[in-house]
Formats: structure tokens, C-alpha cells, sequence
């Protein structure tokens, strides 16, 4: 499961469990060989083998300590949240822990680190400037595994940054593509063409108005729609020109309630991103009977926000009027999530006599 650290944003994402275990685990034996078998086999000093084998034992855990912590609590809970000044000073208090805790005279281990005739460490007890080097000297090994271990896994965070937004990208432009698509319904461009014709064949001052709106809507479609926001203004008029072309099926009119704000026009949303929830009302209400079918649709605007809400009658049989086209709601979630991830609320209500939906989006 992933986590995330950071005042509610997505500032550092764990990888799962079982990869961060092995990533401590590979950084604690690469810099555990490094500073316990490298200098062993380097100095060849096997003449007291029971003490060399306590050394390198003490130092790998003080390797394994300073890593473990590091990778496992530091990095996750001060450095990725950006915490930067309480990341440094308590590595550092980490390290120094470490070496007072390899150099206390009081542990287990200390007759390991006493060289013979009673001097402990490289530096004996010559001064402080000798022992400033000797603690330096056995801080080393502690102090570049922080370091290692710190740009190993700032390096694998920046690698799975990258691949989430090649994911991303390539997700939405799927995404995009199939929502576009999707829209250019055939059932719908069919009635709309042939209720033009009929106007048409009337004589009715109503077709050419009718005819640049579908202009309109198709122009929106293929051309408009390749920004990644546009005015919601351009949204209205494309919600109200599908109505509209929709509402000519039946001269009598039909049972929709349209109720738009349109005092915002200006705020920005992402194209396209109304109308599946419309063309699933038209879909699925069965509107065109007068008796019981009906739609209401309506919208209101905040300073930072829309509020869409849609709801439609449900007959009393399961009723579909057409396969082709639409991008379905589950579709619709996916692209919400990919435009506005932690900025939208999505409420669908299927009941036995009202199907509702409500989205909030935050601009």
C-alpha cells in the first residue's frame, strides 16, 4: 500500500513494503562489504582474528543502524516533506549517537577497539587534536552510509517520479482520445441531422439557427477541445446547444429543467467534462415519455468552484436508448481523477425513481 507524508500533499510516496525492505537491505550489505571486508582484506591483519571479526561486527550494525533509520524514518518523515534543516541535524545526531556508542568504554565491544598497551582507537589519547582524527576516523564509515543511502533512495524517488508522470501523461492522452471520441455519438448526430432536415423540409425559421448549433458543437469538439481547460462559458454553450438539438425529437417539448449560472463565465474547467453526465440523463430517463420521464440539470458557481448537479427520471423497465457513444461514468471517474486528483467530489445516486449526480469541482 503506499502512504503519504506531508501537510495532505502528495509529497513523498513509499514504495511498497517489501521494496523498501530490500533497498535497506541492499544499502546496509554494499556499504557493510565497503567498510567491514574492503579494509579487512586490504590490511591483512589476521593475527587476531576473534577481535577482527568483533570490530567488523560492531561496525555493521552501526552501519545497519544509521541506514535502517535513515532510509526507514528520516528520509520519509523530515527530508521528503521538505523538512530539510530537522533531516541534517538529526543525521548528524545519528551518526554521533552511533560513534559514542562504538567508543563508549563501558560496552561489551570496547576491549576490541583498545589496541595493545591499553590505547584505544588510532588516535590513543594523544590531545585533541588526535582524538578530534579519531573520531573523525570512526565516524567515516557512518557518515557515508547517511550519505550513500540518502542519494540512493533520493535518486529511486526521482526515477519513480518520473515513470508516474510518463504514466500519467500517456493515461490522459488515452484517456483524452477515448473521451473525444466517445462524444461524437452517431445516434445523436443522426437525430439531430434528421430533425434539421425536417425543419428544413417545413420551411421552419428554426433550421438554421438549429444547424449552426450542431456547427457549433462539432467545431467545440474537434478543434476547442485540444486545450487543456477552456472558459466555462464555451462548456454552458455546448450543454446548452446538445439540450437544445435534443428537445427537437418532440414538438410538444419535453420534461427538462435547465438552471445554469452563468455569473462566472470565465472560470476555467476542463473541456467536455459536463456533458456525459447530460447525454446519460437523455440516455437513460426514457424523456420522452411526457407522463413520467423528466431531467433536471443544473449548475452553480463559486469563486473557486462548480457545482453540476443532474438528475433523471427511471423507468420502470431497464431502458437504454442507444449502445453507440458516451463515455460511461466509470470512464468519466478515471478522467476526473487524472484532471482534478484531490480537487473533485463525485455523488452518484441510483435509486429506484431518481438517478442522481452531483460533481464539485474545485478550479
Amino acid at each position: 500500500m503506499e502512504k503519504t507524508w506531508g501537510n495532505g500533499r502528495l509529497l513523498y510516496t513509499f514504495a511498497p513494503m517489501s521494496v523498501l525492505r530490500r533497498n535497506t537491505a541492499l544499502q546496509i550489505l554494499f556499504w557493510g562489504s565497503f567498510w567491514v571486508l574492503v579494509p579487512v582484506l586490504l590490511s591483512g591483519n589476521w593475527d587476531d582474528p576473534e577481535r577482527l571479526l568483533w570490530r567488523s561486527a560492531v561496525v555493521l550494525t552501526g552501519i545497519a543502524l544509521v541506514i535502517g533509520l535513515n532510509m526507514e524514518v528520516l528520509l520519509p518523515r523530515l527530508y521528503f516533506p521538505k523538512k530539510w534543516v530537522a533531516y541534517v541535524l538529526s543525521g548528524l545526531a545519528l551518526v554521533v549517537v552511533v560513534v559514542l556508542l562504538v567508543d563508549w568504554n563501558g560496552a561489551p565491544w570496547a576491549e576490541y577497539f583498545t589496541r595493545p598497551g591499553g590505547a584505544k582507537g588510532k588516535g590513543g589519547h594523544g590531545g585533541p587534536g588526535m582524538n578530534s582524527m579519531k573520531y573523525l576516523g570512526m565516524a567515516m564509515p557512518y557518515f557515508t552510509a547517511l550519505i550513500g543511502s540518502t542519494l540512493f533512495e533520493i535518486a529511486g524517488y526521482a526515477n519513480r517520479k518520473e515513470k508516474e508522470a510518463t504514466e500519467f501523461r500517456n493515461e490522459k492522452l488515452e484517456a483524452e482520445l477515448k473521451f473525444l471520441k466517445s462524444q461524437i455519438n452517431p445516434h445523436f448526430l443522426f437525430n439531430a441531422l434528421n430533425n434539421i432536415y425536417a425543419l428544413t423540409v417545413i420551411k421552419s425559421d428554426q433550421a438554421p439557427d438549429n444547424l449552426l448549433k450542431l456547427s457549433g458543437m462539432l467545431r467545440y469538439m474537434l478543434y476547442e477541445c485540444k486545450a487543456d481547460r477552456v472558459p466555462l462559458q464555451k462548456e454552458i454553450e455546448y450543454l446548452r446547444h446538445f439540450i437544445d438539438l435534443n428537445l427537437l425529437k418532440d414538438s410538444r417539448g419535453l420534461n427538462v429543467e435547465v438552471e445554469v449560472d452563468e455569473s462566472r463565465p470565465n472560470l476555467s474547467i476542463a473541456p467536455m467534462l459536463l456533458i456525459p453526465f447530460v447525454e446519460n440523463a437523455f440516455k437513460h430517463s426514457k424523456v420522452e415519455d411526457l407522463s413520467k420521464g423528466w431531467i433536471k440539470i443544473h449548475l452553480k458557481t463559486e469563486d473557486n468552484q462548480i457545482l453540476f448537479r443532474v438528475q433523471n427520471s427511471v423507468p420502470d423497465s431497464a431502458y437504454t436508448k442507444d449502445q453507440a457513444g458516451g463515455i460511461g461514468l466509470k470512464n468519466v471517474r478515471r478522467q476526473l481523477e487524472l484532471l482534478y486528483p484531490g480537487r473533485h467530489e463525485l455523488k452518484i445516486e441510483a435509486g429506484q425513481e431518481v438517478f442522481s449526480v452531483e460533481l464539485r469541482v474545485f478550479v
